[in-house]
């Protein structure tokens, strides 16, 4: 069994290495995560990347919410074919890779229902983000993770350096935030944090603050940081376009909540590597 588990923490750190090394590749890349569900972190991912494209990026998407698939729903999209079929060795990956409305943007679709036991420890979903990043197509990509810290989250979560946190203040989603801290902090340098449904910057400040205090006196990794990068308010124009499969920020341009989004991309342009 150790041998076992020593292979598969070998393939892992391979992976890792190679997207880490993959010095050719201009593409960033940029891990969405939540902890726990419901918290708006898909809304969130495709608002970001509509934005990104209209600076003139070109954006793709992963969707690695196992199981559940939302961004197609986001995207108004009908995949014909899904990330799995090119994991099972069905489809090439360029068949794949699903244009969308929104110039600039593409899609590697997920699949509702799947189940996660044909792929069972096997680093096959964070492959995938590798052959994306090869292919040196696309400005950035943007992996959208499940909620929870299962395995195949985790394997998202580890090849990547820049991993943002979308949460909100009800306690068992900074509970879930907080784990996902002290996971990071083993072998992360940071993790950027945003509040979503949040009413103003300050709120989010002051407990992104407090959860790096509760850090502090657990003793987690001191080279740990946390990163507060932002809110975005709650908005009725939010969930109205969700039920229409649009996206708010390009039917609200002047919506608080697309201007705060504006501003934390400002900051992962800059911050990103």
């Amino acid at each position: 069994m150790f041998d076992t588990i020593s292979s598969q923490a070998s393939k892992l750190i391979n992976l890792t290495n190679k997207i880490k090394n993959n010095q050719n590749s201009k593409t960033k890349l940029i891990t969405i995560t939540s902890g726990k569900g419901g918290v708006g972190k898909s809304t969130f991912t495709a608002n970001i990347a509509f934005l990104l494209s209209r600076r003139g990026f070109k954006v793709a998407v992963i969707d690695a919410d196992i199981g559940l698939a939302n961004m197609q729903v986001l995207f108004n999209i009908r995949p014909r074919f899904t990330l799995f079929d090119y994991i099972d060795g069905i489809k090439t990956l360029d068949e794949v890779i699903i244009d969308t409305e929104y110039e600039n943007i593409s899609l590697i679709a997920g699949k509702s229902g799947f189940q996660y036991s044909n792929h069972s420890n096997t680093f096959v979903f964070s492959r995938i983000v590798q052959d994306v990043l090869a292919l040196n197509q696309f400005d950035i990509v943007l992996v959208d993770t499940g909620a929870g810290l299962n395995d195949y989250v985790k394997e998202f979560l580890t090849i990547s350096d820049n991993v943002l946190a979308v949460t909100t203040t009800d306690p068992s989603a900074l509970t879930d935030v907080y784990s996902l801290m002290k996971m990071l902090s083993f072998d992360k340098n940071k993790l950027m944090l945003c509040f979503n449904h949040t009413k103003s910057y300050q709120i989010g400040e002051s407990i992104a603050n407090s959860l790096v205090n509760l850090a502090k006196k657990n003793r987690l990794n001191n080279d740990f940081m946390v990163e507060y990068i932002g809110n975005v308010s709650t908005s009725a124009n939010i969930s109205t376009t969700g039920r229409l499969r649009k996206l708010f920020t390009k039917e609200f341009i002047y919506d608080d909540s697309t201007k705060q989004l504006q501003l934390i991309i400002d900051f992962l342009l800059k911050n990103i590597h």
